[in-house]
């Protein structure tokens, strides 16, 4: 009997840990690929985008990323 709880302690103790960890991890994943920019009031910015135009009012950045027929990728959004 001793033994049977064991594995449904263990059991629970997986299932409910995996979600856990996962989210974790995608949580972290996203901090790191997105900066705050301090011009844009801490807006996040893309690592991997190339800044291609910039003046007094607007920075435009080029994001391979995102495209107008997929839009915005669902971790920015």
């Amino acid at each position: 009997m001793g033994n049977q709880v064991r594995k449904k302690l263990i059991g629970w103790t997986v299932a409910i840990a995996t979600p856990l960890v996962g989210g974790v991890i995608y949580y972290f994943i996203l901090l790191f690929l997105y900066l705050p920019s301090e011009d844009l009031y801490n807006f996040p910015v893309p690592r991997n985008a190339e800044l291609i135009k910039e003046n007094e009012v607007a920075k435009s950045y080029d994001w391979s990323t995102a495209s107008e027929e997929n839009g915005i990728p669902f971790g920015y959004e």
